[in-house]
């Protein structure tokens, strides 16, 4: 396998995805960290990035908690988990994701690339804890915390995102409301047995925006929902 093997459904290399990252990683284990399991189905049962992505998601709460509390020495537990969530949320891990333009590089099965999946929230954060995941085995925690910290760095210098995170159903109202727009209208859909329920919810503000959130309640596909759609209004 060659540095410049391609990724995803276009001509993306790992060599370009790399130089966006500014690192060098392993081409096997970035390859991996690219592969949903859409893709992988669709070959034949190939490894997935979920185990890269578990990995990852360890090694990225570390690194955003580490930082909030060595840089926030005034912050009481609760509002540094606060802002701890809101860095690690899929909303946000999403914007990192376009941030770098990493979506074309995801490798995805034919059904996922027709729906956008490329775009989708939850896919885009799975896919930025895989790499995370995939630098933590190639090349080390230091090389890894550095990766989450320039992510991130962004992110930490919004600090309105602390209270959208916080309330982000609130937050999206009041921001539709200084637009001018009708109040957000949510509707959800559930799927799964009772046991194990899947919530997928999609909030419109008036003609502004649309986003989709999921999660394991309605409320929290919901806030999910609300967080990314506050995102994308607060991006322009």
């Amino acid at each position: 396998m060659t540095r410049t093997e391609h990724a995803g459904h276009g001509e993306y290399t790992l060599d370009e995805l790399q130089q966006r990252l500014h690192i060098a990683v392993d081409p096997e284990l970035l390859l991996l960290a690219l592969t949903h399991r859409s893709f992988a189905y669709e070959n034949g049962g190939i490894p997935t990035n979920e185990r890269l992505e578990f990995l990852g998601d360890s090694i990225l709460g570390q690194a955003v908690t580490v930082k909030l509390f060595r840089d926030h020495p005034d912050l009481e537990e609760g509002e540094l988990a606060k802002r701890r969530a809101s860095l690690v949320s899929s909303a946000a891990l999403a914007e990192v994701g376009r941030s770098i333009g990493l979506g074309p590089f995801i490798r995805l099965g034919r059904g996922e690339t027709m729906t956008g999946g490329a775009d989708k929230p939850s896919i885009l954060a799975d896919t930025v804890e895989a790499i995370i995941g995939a630098v933590y085995l190639d090349a080390g925690g230091d090389a890894a915390t550095a990766l989450v910290l320039r992510l991130v760095a962004p992110l930490l210098l919004d600090p309105a995102r602390f209270g959208a995170a916080m309330d982000p159903k609130t937050s999206l109202q009041e921001i539709a409301a200084r637009r001018g727009a009708p109040a957000p209208v949510y509707t959800v859909v559930e799927s799964g047995p009772d046991h194990n329920k899947h919530f997928v919810a999609t909030v419109t503000v008036g003609g502004l925006a649309e986003a989709s959130g999921e999660g394991s309640s309605k409320k929290q596909a919901e806030m999910a929902a609300a967080l990314e759609a506050w995102t994308a209004l607060s991006s322009h």
